[in-house]
């Protein structure tokens, strides 16, 4: 509510029913939220300023969820920064600036000590979608840049809006900065996993593997589902000393009021030029939990080669590879493969457009699930595709 000229034309105070009201209003859904979430730590995007992020931090307290400590970004001339806000004390704070221009944002460096080692959190904000991949690509040298100037095996964590699928290089089909530049997927071309990460690889792993094909979004723009926002994290995060990540802790917050009655995800409400007072965001919150105790071993990387008559077996190893099967009937976001031996068929859920019918794949499976009495693939890549010769004619 104080003019300083660089304002969205929506947030010019007293003008779209922007007043004192509905910024009480936007302040309690959002302290609503935060307060469900309920963590120690909380990475904000689209901040206007630090004047804002005070009274969230005053609406907070009143409505009983204490924030005592926040770092943002001062972006010059910016209408939105990144930001934190953290029950535990901050030790310091560093921006990187990705480039002067205007268009793009601030990452935001926050340390932390626990058991006086240094854990560092980096809180992301990447050019739009409707903007060219090189862009976040920028941001992704500028941030890995600061990254690799860090002491050998510390420990942080990436996370934010990259405006970026978990797996963008299969969507668009070249380098992007959240796969190539971050080594979210390794030299073959697989997506790295918590099982696969290497000590000396400067490679990543997104979170959101840990969530079946289907469960990974936290944006649906008119029924594209992505999942733009993640929690990205290192092998210092999962090699059982200092600050490891809880296995299986990453989730979505899915409470139904961040909903319409209509279905869509209840973001804040702007139409017809007026602001009404209701709604939340157009993104969903994720949430992972990290802990200092000594519970962590790292698991085998070996992946076995397997059989669709393997995966309705009790007890079952996983990675396995599923050789030459051929995809036998196809729905919406669903596929039936067939074993072409034993023609033995088990369903995969979550395949968007990955598949096409009647084309055989190397397919490699991490994870199923029992539905209705049967076993069904719920986590995969597609290792190979067998092109037919009527395709390559």
């Amino acid at each position: 509510m104080e003019y300083s000229g660089h304002e969205y034309r929506e947030y010019i105070p007293n003008r779209h029913n922007w007043n004192r009201q509905t910024l009480s209003k936007k302040l309690l859904n959002i302290s609503e939220v935060i307060c469900e979430i309920n963590a120690d730590i909380i990475g904000l995007q689209e901040i206007e300023n630090s004047n804002i992020l005070h009274q969230l931090q005053q609406t907070l307290r009143r409505v009983g969820c204490r924030y005592r400590y926040r770092a943002i970004t001062h972006k010059k001339n910016s209408a939105i920064q990144v930001a934190i806000l953290s029950k535990i004390p901050i030790q310091a704070t560093k921006e990187i600036v990705v480039k002067r221009a205007l268009g793009y944002r601030n990452i935001l460096e926050v340390k932390y000590l626990f058991d006086h080692k240094p854990l560092y959190i980096y809180v992301n904000h990447w050019k739009s979608k409707s903007s060219k991949e090189a862009k976040r690509i920028v941001s992704a040298r500028a941030l890995v840049k600061r990254l690799q100037s860090l002491p050998k095996e510390s420990e942080y964590i990436l996370l934010g809006d990259f405006n970026s699928d978990y797996n963008e290089y299969i969507h668009i089909g070249r380098e992007t900065g959240i796969n190539h530049i971050l080594k979210t997927i390794d030299r073959d071309g697989y997506m790295v996993r918590e099982s696969t990460i290497t000590r000396d690889s400067f490679e990543h792993y997104n979170l959101w593997l840990e969530l079946p094909n289907y469960k990974r979004w936290s944006h649906n723009f008119y029924g594209d589902k992505q999942a733009l926002d993640s929690i990205i994290i290192p092998y210092s995060m999962v090699d059982g000393k200092g600050v490891d990540y809880i296995k299986n802790s990453f989730y979505v917050i899915k409470k139904h009021y961040l909903f319409h009655k209509k279905g869509y995800i209840f973001r804040w409400v702007y139409k017809n030029g007026k602001h009404r007072g209701e709604g939340y965001s157009d993104h969903l919150p994720i949430v992972a939990s990290f802990s200092t105790d000594k519970l962590f071993k790292k698991k085998e990387s070996k992946i076995y080669n397997g059989s669709i008559e393997m995966i309705y077996k009790k007890d079952i190893t996983f990675p396995i590879l599923l050789q030459r099967v051929k995809v036998v009937e196809k729905e919406k976001n669903k596929i039936l493969i067939e074993d072409i031996h034993s023609k033995k068929t088990i369903s995969i859920y979550g395949t968007k457009d990955s598949f096409i019918l009647g084309e055989y794949y190397d397919i490699r499976v991490y994870k199923r699930k029992l539905y209705k009495d049967k076993y069904e693939i719920i986590d995969f890549e597609i290792e190979k595709r067998y092109y037919s010769i009527k395709k390559r004619d």
